[in-house]
């Protein structure tokens, strides 16, 4: 999959206007995946994708393994996507959840095994919520419109 095919199927899952939008969602999301997991785990997550991709994980990221929980990745995608934190949190579940379709299983299973996902822990379980769901599909998408169902007061609980 090249980088145009990518950024279109992001911008259809997600429903932005414009690639502008669309990159910047991913890349938000990506930079601040990158930022918390090992410098190694995101060069084999970044691997399978578009070269233009990859940079948001690796070279574009100047501190991998940083420490930080659930609701500060959502404040961090949020800022850099110039986006409320829920929306911002929606993306980045819909993002994670395409990237799950372009990577080895084994190097996703990675990504999920750097984030705790204990109800006591960091909360990171939020991220893969699409993901546990049985992931974008036809179905899915025919249900919902394709398009994110939730209002702000159902969703708000996601930077908690």
């Amino acid at each position: 999959m090249n980088f145009d095919e990518f950024t279109g199927e992001i911008q259809h899952r997600l429903e932005l206007p414009g690639t502008g939008e669309t990159v910047r969602a991913t890349r938000a999301t990506l930079m601040t995946l990158g930022q918390r997991i090992p410098e190694g785990a995101a060069e084999d997550l970044a691997a399978s994708l578009p070269m233009e991709i990859q940079w948001y994980m690796t070279g574009a990221v100047h501190e991998h393994g940083q420490r930080f929980d659930w609701k500060e990745f959502v404040s961090r995608v949020s800022e850099i996507e110039r986006a409320e934190p829920p929306k911002a949190a929606y993306h980045a579940r819909i993002i994670v959840d395409f990237i799950r379709t372009q990577v080895p299983a084994s190097d996703f299973q990675q990504l999920r095994d750097q984030l705790p996902e204990s109800e006591d822990d960091e909360n990171w379980r939020k991220l893969f919520e699409i993901v546990d769901g049985g992931g974008w599909g036809e179905a899915e998408e025919a249900q919902t419109g394709g398009g994110p169902q939730s209002t702000n007061d159902s969703v708000g609980d996601d930077t908690t």
